[in-house]
């Protein structure tokens, strides 16, 4: 005969519910990842589920001060100290899927920052090598990444212009800080066949390419406009275009340069601009733009999904002490995304030489439906700014806002 417990539903309930408390207990940010996985980078094109599970086990909040805990999360780049940042988890999880890694690679990341990108490729591949050139970040992200038993991720000090001859070839490399343009050793120190993802430009004009060597020369793949920090050591001492702080603007503001050649073929790619998403340089004769041929749409379906454009500004304020912010705007049925800050607007950050947050200032917010009105503002520039992001978009909220004419113009 068989005996029947009443008691043993309850009981294995209740030890579900227990398991369920001390998984959440011992991983209190794991809703955190999986809501960041969901919502902020498979919406915006990363598909490949390895690197999307890579991202959910992450701790990301390991690898990010303290203080910047609470934003963990968050897809957005954050100060790590030593004036670098990590990446945005999408940046992260768009340069993993365009390097392709495979179990057997053996991958180089130059710039370790903080940890973050190796220990997103350590499940994903045989061996990371990677390099910091700023001794008290690489030594915090060895003892991090050892902290966490990532016992595949080998880190040295050094300047990733050289690149590690001694553990060379290697089948895939991953850059994370910007050069002029690619350092030599990192060609010869790619295998033939191999993949490099490498943000290449200007201090504030940059493209993500993903390089294929192909009979020792590289195949270039535009990815994206990006903004990256500068790669110092030899790679910045070469630099040839520098940026000029004492005279800030806005490139492409008005919208008129359009995407050339490969980079025509991508969406959301708007010269002078990065992170571009849910816009398209719109402009037709039946759909003027206020001036010119051409000005940036926005439109958003999904309460809180990005939609945006961002630019990095070189700002000194030792030298300007204000300066005048304006553009021209026009909305169709908008209506608030569900944070009090979800609503279209034209904005301003500025950041010290630690890229510490200074203050935004905005033009702003826009509601409901309106025509093309011009908007504009003055903003005083704090003595200790050294950079500026100027941000325009719906932020989160739904309906269609463009924009036309952006300028930052320096006011004696």
């Amino acid at each position: 005969m068989v005996s029947f417990d009443a008691s043993r539903p309850c009981r294995s309930f209740a030890l579900a519910c227990c398991l369920v408390s001390c998984a959440a207990a011992a991983d209190p940010f794991q809703a955190a990842r999986d809501r960041l996985v969901e919502t902020r980078i498979a919406t915006a094109g990363v598909t490949d589920s390895r690197i999307l599970d890579a991202i959910r086990r992450t701790h990301r909040h390991e690898f990010v001060p303290q203080s910047q805990v609470p934003r963990a999360y968050y897809d957005m780049a954050l100060p790590i100290g030593q004036s670098q940042t990590i990446s945005s988890p999408f940046i992260v999880a768009l340069m993993t899927e365009a390097l392709d890694p495979q179990p057997t690679d053996k991958v180089l990341e130059i710039g370790t920052g903080s940890g973050y990108q190796a220990a997103v490729l350590s499940p994903l591949v045989d061996h990371v090598y990677t390099i910091e050139i700023v001794r008290e970040l690489g030594e915090r992200a060895a003892e991090t990444l050892a902290r966490l038993d990532y016992g595949n991720v080998s880190t040295r000090i050094g300047d990733g212009f050289l690149g590690w001859p001694d553990a060379a070839p290697f089948d895939k490399i991953i850059v994370t800080c910007s050069p002029e343009s690619v350092p030599q050793p990192l060609v010869d120190q790619l295998a033939e066949g191999g993949v490099m993802v490498i943000p290449v430009g200007q201090r504030y004009q940059q493209t993500l390419y993903r390089m294929v060597k192909l009979d020792g020369e590289l195949q270039r793949q535009a990815l994206r406009p990006t903004l990256f920090v500068p790669m110092t050591g030899a790679a910045e001492e070469t630099r040839a275009v520098l940026p000029d702080p004492a005279n800030p603007g806005a490139v492409n503001g008005d919208f008129e340069t359009l995407p050339e050649g490969d980079e025509a073929s991508l969406s959301e790619f708007v010269p002078g601009w990065y992170y571009g998403r849910q816009v398209v340089q719109a402009g037709s004769p039946d759909d003027r733009a206020p001036q010119g041929e051409h000005f940036a749409r926005f439109r958003n379906e999904t309460p809180g999904r990005n939609s945006h454009l961002l630019q990095g500004i070189a700002i000194d304020g030792r030298e300007v002490s204000q300066i005048r912010l304006s553009g021209m705007v026009r909305t169709e049925g908008i209506e608030k995304g569900p944070t009090s800050d979800a609503m279209p607007m034209i904005a301003i950050s500025l950041y010290d030489e630690l890229r510490r947050d200074l203050g935004t200032f905005h033009l702003g917010p826009f509601r409901g439906s309106r025509p093309w009105r011009t908007h504009s503002r003055l903003v005083r520039i704090p003595h200790q700014a050294r950079e500026a992001i100027l941000r325009v978009g719906l932020f989160g909220a739904t309906g269609q806002a463009d924009f036309d004419a952006v300028t930052v113009e320096l006011v004696d």
